[in-house]
């Protein structure tokens, strides 16, 4: 299969060949089966007045329990990051992508990327490849004169959200608090208490999402950072739910 198409300029051939493989039944027992795996996680972003905030649970899945303290959020320049929610090879694979495209435009032009512009490359990426989709559902939030969160689907649909966004299987769970507690223009501190609410809120609920604790990054003006986890630990401490 030839993949060697451009999409606004960029050779897809550059990001995955994909072939069709065929299993000789005689090779198997007739009456062996596949195993379903259930995997789960649950990531938002927030925009706040001057910030972006994003956070995800830190449960690492196999069919059961591989990692408790797993890194779901990824820095893709110094102004922007993605987490994923999906097959980790598949959001590995895109995240390296991305990561070196990112840093080929802003060498080449002198100049940030911005959010849209990336959430845009990664669109076009993923659309390309709908027919064998990566297996990779994304939030991409950054500060690029002004803060910027986009949700991403294994598709390519790609939507601006100018107050929140939810992937994974907590989301249901994440979306109560969110619809609840979100406000407009809120500041930093609040956006960070309000996106540990929503995951642990899914945390307690949702049985493929957990982890020891919960990672948060706040994108402002002045870079991406980690908030401290003795800090978001503070924060679970006086959640309480029913």
């Amino acid at each position: 299969m030839n993949h060697y198409k451009d999409v606004e300029g960029l050779p897809i051939s550059l990001i995955s060949e994909r072939y069709s493989f065929k299993i000789n039944p005689s090779a198997v027992q007739a009456n062996q089966t596949m195993e379903d795996r259930k995997t789960g996680t649950t990531t938002v972003g927030v925009v706040a007045k001057d910030c972006v905030v994003l956070a995800a649970d830190q449960r690492g899945t196999m069919g059961n329990i591989a990692d408790k303290d797993m890194m779901k959020i990824y820095k893709l320049t110094d102004n922007i990051a993605t987490t994923i929610a999906g097959t980790v090879g598949d959001s590995l694979a895109i995240i390296r992508f991305l990561t070196a495209q990112a840093n080929l435009y802003e060498i080449e032009r002198d100049t940030k990327m911005t959010p849209k512009a990336l959430a845009s490359l990664l669109s076009n990426v993923l659309n390309a490849n709908r027919y064998y989709p990566f297996m990779f559902q994304p939030i991409l939030g950054g500060y690029v004169n002004k803060p910027e969160l986009f949700e991403l689907t294994p598709f390519g649909c790609m939507i601006e959200k100018n107050n929140y966004a939810i992937t994974g299987s907590g989301t249901h769970f994440a979306m109560a608090t969110l619809d609840k507690d979100y406000k407009e223009s809120m500041n930093e501190t609040d956006a960070i208490e309000l996106v540990v609410k929503a995951v642990s809120a899914a945390k307690n609920r949702d049985i493929y999402s957990g982890g020891d604790s919960v990672t948060v990054i706040v994108i402002d003006k002045k870079g991406y950072r980690e908030i401290d986890r003795s800090e978001v630990d503070k924060i679970i401490k006086k959640i309480k739910f029913n």
